[in-house]
């Protein structure tokens, strides 16, 4: 084995660790969003829900302008398909944050652990309906579990798990209006997040001003959580990065099997540190759900492999 070769490796083996790291540290950073977001209260939930849209821009121009020239930054927004596209990206990601703010902060952790797990089935699923993506045996099987074990908590409390579906069914479009996009992830969250900036920020003066924001709500012996809520754009852009840093670096099916940590580590906090029920029946509902993520996990380890032996046929020919 020569230098070059071994170099090679080595730059592969370290390009590897990096990726692994920063995978698990963005779903470390996940899981224990929750107790931040508690830690904020009593400020209201949609208080911080536009305080997130308007500080997670400001981080984004300012480390856009700080890493990219105006020309990089601007040039993609002349194209009005492009900003059509990260209008409506910039809508569902808001959403898909607003449902899970407000979620946490009504006590209701352990059902958004059930639409974050569902959520890898649910991308899925609209790539076989939108993109043609293949569906092997291994995707029905999970596919089924995981319905029948939605369709077991409905049945149990006779209402449907509304936080659940709207946090996956919000992401899995947002995943599929950002297929084909090849931008880097500042740009990106600033393209989906500057159009909501006006508003966002016309909201946050007008309840500052008629004292139902968040200065009313902590002024006092609470002042200090004002600091904290100022420091809501930062702890969502930069598991961002971390996260693009472990996509570009580890293939999907690690980053897709690494993102069931974050909330596995959410459904602990929510039984055992918020004390949320957790009845027989949501145990019963996670296990079938974890069983359909075990064969959806195993068939995508079959794809992936399968792809790498064709490529490394084809390099060998």
């Amino acid at each position: 084995m020569n230098d070059r070769t071994i170099k090679k490796v080595n730059d592969e083996v370290s390009s590897y660790k990096q990726g692994i790291i920063s995978s698990l540290a963005c779903n470390l950073w996940w899981g224990l969003m929750p107790i931040y977001w508690q830690w904020l209260r009593p400020i209201d939930s949609w208080v911080i829900i536009y305080y997130r849209i308007v500080l997670v821009a400001v981080v984004c121009i300012i480390a856009a302008f700080i890493v990219y020239d105006r020309k990089t930054i601007f040039e993609p927004l002349k194209n009005k398909k492009t900003v059509l596209r990260y209008i409506l990206a910039g809508i569902l990601i808001t959403a898909n944050w607003s449902i899970y703010i407000w979620a946490v902060n009504a006590d209701m952790v352990i059902q958004t652990c059930i639409g974050y797990y569902i959520e890898p089935l649910a991308i899925c699923l609209f790539g076989i309906i939108l993109f043609k993506d293949k569906m092997s045996r291994y995707k029905i099987i999970a596919f089924v579990l995981a319905a029948m074990g939605v369709a077991a908590v409905i049945i149990y409390f006779r209402e449907i798990p509304l936080v659940a579906l709207s946090l996956a069914s919000t992401f899995s479009v947002y995943a599929a209006v950002k297929k084909n996009f090849t931008m880097p992830p500042v740009l990106s969250l600033l393209y989906e997040t500057i159009f909501l900036l006006p508003i966002g920020l016309a909201i946050v003066i007008y309840v500052e001003i008629t004292g139902t924001g968040a200065l009313s709500a902590v002024w006092g012996t609470e002042s200090y959580k004002y600091g904290l809520l100022m420091f809501c754009g930062l702890f969502t852009a930069f598991p961002l990065v971390l996260f693009a840093n472990a996509t570009n670096k580890l293939n999907l099916f690690a980053v897709g099997l690494l993102g069931y940590i974050s909330p596995t580590i959410s459904l602990i906090i929510g039984i055992f540190l918020f004390k949320e029920p957790f009845e027989p029946i949501q145990l019963i509902a996670f296990a079938i759900i974890w069983t359909g993520l075990i064969f959806f996990s195993y068939g995508e380890f079959r794809e992936s492999k399968e792809e790498s032996e064709e490529v490394g046929e084809k390099f060998q020919s």
